[in-house]
């Protein structure tokens, strides 16, 4: 299927639109980019064999090193540097904890986006609250009614879009909490245990349907937010696209 493409009155082109999701995992961020440009190609990046990347191509290998190499190929570039090394991983307790183990994750952030503006294509940085994410854009599942919340910030480079408002929580998340156990409309799709989500649970409250791999589903974006960056994408650079 061929994309034809009006870009800023600019120029048409009239070949799949070139996408790269860099860090990929299974490629949630892959299907809602593929839903918000029919006909688009993407290629997924990962550090880890995704068996189950849903994309039309796979590359393993250092994200950063392959934005440097390829990422003037693509036409539209997001990724989703590791988290562990920005959020509560390294905060308070935890930071003092994992000092004492020797445990150190990688912080990415910064070389992906000098990485990513070497290339001179619009682009999208993806990360939890705590990073050096810049913070145009956030996003949770209550936007989208899913039953799981996953507050992610977006960075956008060389594009903007306003941020949607961020809608009231309907309630709990569903588990324990200080030895106290609460319900709720949404689930917990990290760690097991203490009444976390099952595998079935995540995959319905995310809206994927073809990994079963418990540690990547929890790790994957729902497609609904790269749907909505995608779209807001096209918006903002007055693009028509037509499958």
């Amino acid at each position: 299927m061929t994309q034809s493409i009006l870009i800023g009155r600019a120029f048409a082109l009239n070949r799949p639109l070139q996408v790269l999701d860099g860090c990929c995992c299974i490629g949630g961020g892959t299907e809602g980019y593929r839903r918000a440009f029919p006909g688009c190609h993407i290629t997924g990046v990962d550090k880890e064999p995704q068996p189950d990347y849903c994309g039309d191509a796979f590359h393993q290998g250092d994200v950063v090193e392959f934005v440097r190499a390829h990422g003037h190929e693509f036409d539209f570039i997001h990724v989703s540097p590791p988290c562990q090394g920005e959020g509560a991983p390294t905060k308070g307790t935890n930071k003092a904890r994992n000092a004492a183990i020797g445990r150190t994750y990688p912080r990415l952030i910064k070389p992906v986006r000098a990485a990513l503006e070497a290339t001179g294509r619009p682009y999208v940085i993806e990360n939890v609250a705590g990073s050096e994410v810049r913070k145009d854009i956030r996003l949770c599942g209550e936007q989208f009614g899913l039953a799981v919340l996953m507050h992610r910030y977006f960075e956008l480079g060389r594009w903007t879009a306003l941020r949607p408002a961020h809608p009231k929580h309907r309630g709990r998340v569903r588990g324990w909490r200080h030895g106290e156990y609460h319900d709720g409309p949404y689930v917990a799709a990290y760690g097991q245990g203490g009444g976390k989500a099952t595998v079935e649970e995540i995959r319905q409250a995310k809206g994927i349907n073809w990994s079963t791999d418990h540690l990547r589903l929890r790790e994957a974006l729902p497609p609904a937010y790269t749907e909505w960056i995608g779209r807001a994408f096209l918006a903002s650079q007055n693009l028509q696209a037509a499958a």
